[in-house]
This record gives structure tokens, C-alpha cells and sequence, in this order.
């Protein structure tokens, strides 16, 4: 069994059985495929197929209710509050920004807030949605406290991701999808599973030193020890870390606080028979405020702005945000997906385990 590339509509389809045969719903298993090949394309392979079992183990031990449907609390002309019903966080997203955009196309803004959800994967999948509208497209979400926040030894924010989607008159769309950690625990998992050693200002131990072995740090944050991930920034001041930490605030505010979600050490907790992670997703309907061409126009000229400014030395490119991992999933599109050794293995383990077998190549 060793490495190899994949294609995505394999992938696709797998991933969709698997979670056919533990009960999940025809729709919603294609839902929660969607999302996980969607960043398996965009070469973000900590949010891809390599997760699967973490979706897997949650239905087997109750965590995750698989026939879960999302329900609606409150519905106002600009808000809803959803429910997620303690199912995949995938299938409660996907129906939330699904619902911002209604309302967006109605009263030109529209607000889902989510409580009693799971792990919803790239936050980025939500936020390009409303794209197809002509829409900019908000998401961001709470997480289990991994990260150490500025001058503590102890992790009680998530890595808190904050995505924004906004259309241009571009080659791509302006897509942002960054966690408000220096690395995420997806990243951790990655290089565990490649057996190399983490750089130096990504993690700390339980006394704020380096940690660089990530099987130290995944069993560091999975026995919830002190110690974990840095915000961005850092651990200190000096570089930023306050504005990293105040960024995954900000997100626990919004996903967790004003949702009705847990928060802070709350999410995720051992001692609730749910993870009860919250989510916030905005949609804008950009032709109530300009026209849309005018606003593509004006996205256009600010990153020709950035694209032609002066690079420095040894630099080939100036990026804008996503524009990466369009290129990526076009490459991937044709060529392949590709998963390490320790991911096949994994996925061959999963599919003889529910009846749905894993070619590995």
C-alpha cells in the first residue's frame, strides 16, 4: 500500500458511500463529500479526505448524529438562528449560507447563526457560495480550544477561521480562508503524518517552550494539557500575537457567544454528549448597494494595484488571496489528488470497516 494520486470524483464518490452506509441521508452525504473534496482540490489536504475518520469516529461513538436534519429557531427578514441538531457540521453550514443567500436576495443582507453543530470543514467552501449570486460570502466558525492565547500557558480559543469571498472582474474571485492560528491542528496532523518536525514558533508546551514534534502536540491538545497552537503573531506582543488572539475573540463572539453555541473551553467539552460548535455566515448582496460591474471594476483595479506593485528581491510573484488554490484545483482537476502512504492505509481501513472498499493504487 503507498502513495498515489487520486481523482477527485473517486474521492468523491467514496467518501459519499461512506457515509451512506453509517446512515447519513442520500443529500447529505453529497453535501459533506462536496465540502472535504472541495479542499482536498485546493490543496488544503489537513481539511480533505485525510479527515474522514474523524467524521466516521463521530457517528460510531454518538458524537455526530447522522440522520440529523438542521432546523430553523428564528427567522427574522435578515437573520436566521439554526440548529444544527448535533449532525455534520457540513450538511448545517451548507443549508445556513444557503439560507443567508435567500435573504440576501430579499433584504440585501443576510446573517445565519448556528448552534449545535460540528466540524464543517474549509470555512472558505461557505464563504465562495454566495459567489454564484454575485454576492460576497462571509463564514466563520469556533473550534475546541487548541490555541495558547497571549501570555497564558493554556489553550481555551479554537483556531477560529474567518473567510471572505468577494467576486471580481479578475481571472479568480478574492477568496481569504485563513485561521486566526499560526498553523491549524489539520497542519499538525499533516506533518505527523509525514513524520517530519514542525518549525519553531508554531506550537508551545506546557511551559510556553517550542514544541516541534507534532505527535507531542496532537496528544498535547487532544488530552487538553496545557500548551498547544500560537495565535498569529505569536506568543508575545512584539509581533502581533494580541491581534491573532483578539481576531479568534472576535469568532468565538460572533459563532459561539451571540449563536447560543459553546465557547472558550465549553466547545468540544469531554463531559457534553455534543460538541456543540457554532458557526456565523453572511451573505451581501453587492447590487442593492452598486451595481455589480461597477464593484468587479473596482476589485479589478485594487488588485491590479497589488499585483504591479514592486516585488522583492528573489520574489516571482505577487498572490492575491486564493488565487493558489484556484490554480491547484485546476492542476489537481486533471492530475489527481494526491495522498500519502499513512492516508491510503487509513481510507483502505475505514472502507473494510463499513463494506465500501478502498482501491488503493
Amino acid at each position: 500500500m503507498t502513495a498515489g494520486s487520486y481523482s477527485h470524483k473517486y474521492l468523491f464518490d467514496f467518501a459519499k458511500r461512506v457515509m451512506v452506509s453509517l446512515g447519513v441521508s442520500d443529500p447529505d452525504s453529497e453535501s459533506f463529500a462536496n465540502v472535504l473534496i472541495a479542499a482536498d482540490l485546493r490543496g488544503i489536504a489537513s481539511h480533505g479526505v485525510a479527515r474522514l475518520s474523524r467524521y466516521v469516529d463521530g457517528i460510531r461513538s454518538g458524537k455526530i448524529n447522522p440522520r440529523a436534519h438542521p432546523s430553523v429557531l428564528v427567522s427574522a427578514p435578515t437573520i436566521s438562528v439554526i440548529s444544527g441538531e448535533n449532525g455534520l457540521g457540513q450538511v448545517a453550514a451548507t443549508f445556513a449560507v444557503e439560507q443567508a443567500i435567500e435573504k440576501a436576495r430579499a433584504s440585501g443582507v443576510g446573517l445565519s447563526f448556528v448552534r449545535n453543530s460540528n466540524h464543517f470543514g474549509i470555512a472558505g467552501y461557505y464563504a465562495m457560495k454566495p459567489l454564484s449570486e454575485d454576492m460576497i460570502g462571509v463564514c466563520m466558525t469556533n473550534a475546541r480550544p487548541l490555541v495558547v492565547h497571549t501570555f497564558s500557558r493554556r489553550a481555551v480559543l479554537g483556531t477560529n477561521p474567518i473567510s471572505l469571498a468577494a467576486p471580481t472582474g479578475w481571472r479568480y474571485p478574492f477568496v481569504l480562508d485563513m485561521a486566526t492560528s499560526v498553523i491549524t491542528s489539520g497542519r499538525v496532523e499533516v506533518y505527523e503524518r509525514l513524520s517530519r518536525e514542525m518549525p519553531v514558533g508554531w506550537c508551545v508546551d506546557a511551559d510556553g517552550e517550542p514544541a516541534v514534534d507534532p505527535a507531542f502536540v496532537l496528544d498535547t491538545i487532544r488530552s487538553r494539557r496545557q500548551g498547544g497552537l500560537l495565535p498569529l503573531g505569536g506568543d508575545k506582543e512584539e509581533l502581533g500575537g494580541h491581534k491573532g488572539y483578539g481576531l479568534a475573540m472576535l469568532v468565538d463572539i460572533l459563532s459561539g457567544v451571540l449563536s447560543g453555541a459553546a465557547f472558550g473551553l465549553d466547545v468540544g467539552s469531554p463531559d457534553s454528549p455534543s460538541h456543540n460548535v457554532g458557526h456565523f455566515i453572511a451573505a451581501l448582496n453587492i447590487d442593492m448597494i452598486m451595481p455589480i460591474d461597477e464593484f468587479r471594476l473596482r476589485m479589478s483595479r485594487l488588485i491590479e494595484m497589488l499585483k504591479s506593485s514592486p516585488r522583492q528581491a528573489g520574489a516571482g510573484r505577487i498572490y492575491i488571496h486564493g488565487e493558489k488554490e484556484f490554480e491547484e484545483a485546476q492542476k489537481r482537476a486533471i492530475e489527481g489528488i494526491p495522498l500519502p502512504e499513512k492516508v491510503v492505509k487509513t481510507l483502505v481501513s475505514i472502507g473494510e470497516s463499513v463494506g465500501v472498499p478502498f482501491e488503493a493504487g
